[in-house]
């Protein structure tokens, strides 16, 4: 209206703490529907073919929700080096566009939902008869986030699956020098050997088209519980780490690498002795062979466990990583507690002998067991990370301070050129 003052628009935008509240709405009722959804397609089946047909879309969809998992609590590890004083992006040599722990926990909500959802829709699909469509849900699933993680334009954080397909590389074939991320990376790789496992079988079963059937249940089967590829994968990321080992052995001469190796060698027997029990006869494994497991296995978690504890970890400094540049309820919790020493050790002791049972291949048939064990395994790991890059950015810190205290001395002329200078 003439003469009426002209007042600006404001876009009115609801607030960040309104929005984070409706998407946790949302999340719990998309949660809700799922899990109906799910529980009604499974009483619909049969009581005999029931265990079966869940066991086997357990296997097709438990390692991308540990995958899952695995990603939430890396970006819990990140939120917390960006409150202390580690330079995380120093100690790994990262890129200035490395991904935050708000972008990789946007990751990690996108795999959440896209899972559980594909999972539904398998369990109704094929619960209604339509068992094509049904077996066409992981099919489409694996494709689109292999596709994803392979793409090589410039969409969905294409640096990162540089750095990550790029590093992957370098620990299967380890012909340059070892880096902290190499290693680091394989660590993280042992801890989900039995997630490889997993992708292995499923990829095999959509190779062979045994996808919504039982024909991988036949004792001869390609993909059944006999096949040999089975250990193998169990095997490769200790493998490889084992060969990391003797390539810094090789380019430093230090001995605790070859130390290092043996550590993951003890992984072998453990994997290859519980295979064999589908391969030589009952009574010879009882007798035989599952002592030499029980044996191996109790090795391998000991060594681990020492490894952790005196090779990995700095223990006078186990808590500063949680000495935030703000005051924090998690820094008044954790650090400097003599509890975290404690529930450190004993955590970490415990994981580690319970960790074999998931190597053992004639145990995978307990699926939720080794689902709940493997899930356990990712926070033990998730737990090693906060101490291993600690203690990594404090050997880095006190190199470069002893760096530029030696810097700072006078140099052997200097100090004879000053000495001449002064008259006695």
């Amino acid at each position: 209206m003439k003469g009426a003052s002209s007042i600006p628009a404001v876009a009115i935008m609801p607030s960040p703490l309104f929005l984070w509240r409706f998407k946790v709405i949302l999340f719990l009722l998309w949660g809700l529907c799922c899990c109906k959804i799910g529980w009604d397609s499974v009483m619909r089946m049969s009581a005999d073919l029931r265990d079966l047909f869940l066991y086997e879309a357990f296997l097709y969809y438990n390692p991308l929700l540990l995958v899952a998992l695995m990603i939430w609590l890396w970006g819990v590890n990140l939120w917390v080096f960006a409150q202390s004083s580690v330079n995380y992006a120093r100690v790994f040599d990262l890129s200035q566009t490395h991904l935050s722990y708000r972008e990789i926990w946007r990751c990690a909500t996108w795999l959440t939902l896209i899972v559980p959802t594909s999972m539904t829709a398998y369990l109704y699909l094929y619960s209604h008869g339509e068992v094509s469509l049904a077996a066409s849900q992981p099919v489409l699933l694996y494709a689109i986030l292999l596709m994803i993680l392979l793409s090589p334009f410039d969409m969905f954080y294409l640096s990162s699956r540089f750095f990550f397909l790029r590093t992957t590389w370098r620990i299967i074939l380890p012909l340059q020098a070892i880096t902290f991320p190499d290693f680091f990376m394989a660590d993280i790789f042992t801890s989900m050997s039995k997630v490889f496992s997993d992708l292995e079988r499923s990829g095999c079963r959509m190779v062979h088209r045994q996808v919504a059937t039982i024909a991988w249940f036949e004792a001869d089967s390609i993909c059944g519980s006999h096949s040999v590829a089975i250990p193998l994968v169990l095997v490769l990321p200790y493998l490889c780490r084992f060969f990391q080992c003797l390539r810094q052995y090789k380019d430093t001469k230090e001995k605790t690498c070859l130390l290092n190796a043996l550590k993951y060698s003890t992984a072998v027997p453990v994997i290859f002795l519980s295979a064999l029990k589908y391969h030589v006869f009952p009574d010879m494994w009882i007798s035989f062979y599952r002592p030499l497991w029980l044996i191996s296995s109790v090795v391998n978690s000991l060594y681990s466990f020492y490894w952790d504890i005196n090779r990995d970890w700095d223990l006078s400094i186990l808590t500063r990583i949680f000495m935030f540049k703000n005051p924090s309820v998690l820094t008044n919790l954790l650090y400097g507690r003599s509890w975290v020493y404690y529930w450190v050790l004993g955590s970490n002791l415990v994981l580690r002998c319970t960790w074999t049972y998931k190597l053992s291949a004639h145990l995978r048939h307990n699926y939720l067991t080794v689902f709940a064990i493997t899930a356990l395994e990712m926070v033990r790991r998730f737990q090693w990370v906060f101490f291993r890059v600690e203690n990594e950015w404090n050997k880095m810190t006190a190199k470069q301070n002893f760096e530029m205290s030696s810097d700072m001395l006078p140099s052997e002329g200097d100090r004879l050129l000053d000495s001449n200078s002064h008259k006695v």
